[in-house]
């Protein structure tokens, strides 16, 4: 067997010391905060993939500047089925579409100070999002050219 972790993206959006969160019911669980976050669709480059989920998640357009981090998460290391690659990248909201829907699993958007995350009832969504928001207050940033994206022509 081939271990193939799922890769995703997150975009980390700070904004007068708060961060740009989603409220989430993902597959029918409990109702978690996450960051805006999805997979890597194929053919999809992963400036494209955050770019996209951003959207999709918030109805902001997003405009990545850097990387906070690449984060290999096992919440079961007997479990390879689940094991999750994170890319995250801040940057800055660009344009907003107020009558956009949001994806199926969104119940809504908002922003959150990380101490209102930490004690909140509601949980997280894993231990990535309060791992990237400590990185990105930390000064984590790294260059998009870190990145290389072999794609074959006419991919996003």
């Amino acid at each position: 067997m081939v271990w193939k972790p799922h890769v995703t993206v997150a975009a980390v959006v700070e904004w007068e010391g708060r961060f740009l969160m989603v409220e989430e019911r993902p597959e029918g669980d409990a109702v978690v905060y996450n960051q805006p976050a999805g997979h890597l669709d194929p053919g999809e480059s992963l400036t494209h993939a955050v770019i996209r989920e951003t959207r999709e998640e918030t109805a902001w357009g997003f405009q990545p500047e850097a990387l906070v981090g690449v984060y290999l998460w096992q919440p079961d290391p007997a479990d390879t089925e689940r094991s999750f690659l994170r890319i995250a990248f801040t940057g800055s909201l660009t344009e907003h579409d107020p009558n956009q829907a949001l994806d199926q699993e969104i119940i809504r958007t908002c922003w959150k100070r990380p101490e209102e995350l930490e004690a909140h009832a509601v949980g997280l969504r894993s231990p990535l999002v309060m791992r990237c928001i400590r990185d990105y207050q930390a000064g984590h940033r790294y260059p998009l050219a870190l990145l290389g994206h072999l794609l074959p022509p006419g991919c996003p």
